[in-house]
């Protein structure tokens, strides 16, 4: 009996018995259909987690900060050398560091600084003192105007660009370009700065990890903002963005060697955040969540696979006859073994296409409730990708031979003799 006639004899047999074969194969579709979905989701949070970390800076970036103190020995040490980043430090990094793609300085107060309209209006927000680099590096687009050039740095022009929610609160539906608003200098301080607004930003979002939204802040240049708000020429914040992540070791060292080079040798006064230590961590979560959902799932998977080998056992019993007349018409063990093979594959199988399909559904669904249960996100991604659907047709034909191979091997080893005896 060749491969296609064992196929044909097994679909056969199954459409003899429908109702008992599709809930046999319904298992199956529910457990592919289970995994698959969990996986979905899994992917689904990893996507979340990078969308992320693209709104406060990208996973290409680590960030320099001025610190006051420093652990050595277990216990927190004062920097003593008096020493501080400042805007030359900028330029050697992108001068002489190879590995380094472009630098964003950043002096930023996250406080609720009070901002005000002409017309009196006002709102409390963050402002950013940054160069004109700042937008290529975040890969941040305007809504209208212009970002901040490198001739307002070098002047340091009373300009400033808005943050989507900042424009809203302040003009509405208005357009702000070409309008004046005032600044305070800080969150306690009476005194304010008149600044012209040149643009509005696209809207970003909230970061899930720190909890603020760019929208709420205002952008001014980084040179008008130390002569006009703190009254000196240090830069707390410097990203470096790099080539590829790959890059980043290098280019943290790079670096470091640049800052002490022009700080008599000094290092007690910045440190490095390398994104990819937070990355590292939040993956490790991601994983072990999709680890977990799926083996759950497979459990499920499992069942089904208990389910056909129940079926294909009840098969055997019923068609003890037909074995037995099959061998004396001179069908080899092989052939026996082959042809109840075939129907255990078979439904396998055709219950791992139709879980793949059942399976994009179920993760739309399920990604439609976790948006309702974690309230934190907008839209829950789901990624199903070819290798995942590759695998689970791969893995339920494994089921079925797997879970196929017993109740084959009790058919083809039943004597001719014995077998036709049975009533």
């Amino acid at each position: 009996m060749i491969f296609i006639e064992s196929i044909t004899v097994a679909i056969r047999a199954l459409l003899l018995n429908k109702l008992r074969s599709l809930l046999t194969i319904l298992g199956i579709i529910i457990g592919i259909a289970a995994v698959l979905a969990m996986v979905a989701i899994g992917d689904g949070a990893k996507e979340i987690i990078l969308e992320d970390l693209k709104k406060i800076n990208g996973i290409n970036v680590f960030t320099v900060l001025q610190t006051s103190s420093r652990w050595v020995a277990g216990r927190r040490v004062p920097a003593r050398s008096g020493e501080y980043l400042n805007y030359g430090d900028v330029q050697a990094i992108e001068r002489e560091c190879l590995s380094v793609k472009m630098v964003a300085p950043r002096v930023p107060v996250w406080s609720r600084v009070l901002m005000q309209a002409s017309d009196g209006t006002n709102i409390r927000a963050g402002y950013n003192g940054v160069n004109e680099t700042y937008a290529l590096a975040m890969e941040w687009d305007l809504a209208t105007g212009r970002f901040i050039s490198e001739e307002d740095v070098k002047n340091s022009v009373k300009v400033v660009v808005l943050g989507a929610n900042v424009a809203t609160g302040l003009f509405g539906e208005v357009s702000p370009l070409g309008k004046e608003i005032k600044i305070a200098h800080s969150s306690t301080s009476a005194t304010k700065e008149r600044l012209i607004v040149i643009g509005i930003l696209m809207p970003r979002g909230r970061s899930l990890e720190f909890g603020f939204s760019f929208d709420d802040l205002v952008f001014m240049p980084i040179t008008t903002v130390q002569q006009r708000f703190t009254g000196n020429d240090r830069i707390p914040q410097i990203a470096v963005h790099v080539h590829t992540v790959e890059d980043i070791p290098r280019a943290i060292e790079e670096v470091k060697t640049v800052i002490r080079k022009r700080h008599r040798n000094q290092n007690d006064f910045f440190g490095t955040f390398d994104v990819r230590l937070g990355l590292a961590r939040l993956m490790k979560i991601s994983i072990l969540i999709k680890t977990a959902l799926g083996s759950i799932a497979g459990f499920s998977l499992l069942v089904g696979g208990l389910g056909i080998m129940n079926m294909m056992l009840v098969a055997v019993g019923e068609r003890t006859r037909e074995i037995g007349l099959r061998k004396a018409f001179g069908a080899k063990r092989s052939d026996i073994l082959l042809q109840f093979l075939s129907e255990s594959i078979f439904m396998c199988s055709t219950g791992g296409i139709f879980g793949i399909g059942f399976g994009v559904f179920a993760s739309k669904g399920m990604a439609y409730i976790a948006v309702r249960i974690v309230k934190i996100v907008p839209e829950w991604p789901t990624v199903l990708s070819p290798q995942w659907a590759l695998i689970s047709i791969f893995f339920s034909t494994l089921l079925g031979v797997g879970f196929g191979l017993y109740p084959a091997i009790k058919a083809m080893q039943m004597s001719p003799i014995e077998a036709l005896r049975t009533e």
